[in-house]
């Protein structure tokens, strides 16, 4: 077993906090499903023949709650994988976008994207990457 350079240790230490950030971002990408019930129950209340306007407010409920919950899901699914692929030496540009996607999430995932970013633009970190 070769013995890791404080880089490689810290890459490494870089991809378990991005498996932790990609979990927390798909739960709380899934808070949004309060609305998509309140959207459905909204569906649901109202008859085919009633009025359109409560139905139309359940309908965007539904739509709009649907959408953040699979960008959010998407982004965890990418941080995830990005843990993985610092983990692994590969993908150096896939890993520096996600970070920079990272940043978005105020303020743990700007923390994790700003340390990642300033680790993966120093030049022996980057030779690691194959």
């Amino acid at each position: 077993m070769a013995i890791k350079s404080q880089d490689e240790k810290t890459l490494d230490i870089l991809g378990i906090f991005h498996y932790v950030m990609g979990i927390l971002t798909a739960v709380l990408a899934s808070l949004p499903l309060v609305y998509f019930f309140a959207g459905m129950a909204m569906l649901g209340a109202f008859p085919a023949g009633a009025e359109a306007a409560p139905r139309a407010a359940g309908l965007l409920f539904v739509f709009i709650s649907l959408l953040i919950i699979a960008a959010g899901w998407v982004l965890a699914v990418l941080i995830f994988i990005a843990g993985r692929r610092l983990k692994q030496r590969r993908s150096y540009n896939f890993c520096l976008m996600i970070a920079f996607f990272e940043c978005l999430i105020v303020p743990p995932g700007t923390i994790l994207g700003t340390l990642t970013i300033a680790n993966l633009n120093r030049d022996p970190v980057r030779r690691l990457f194959t």
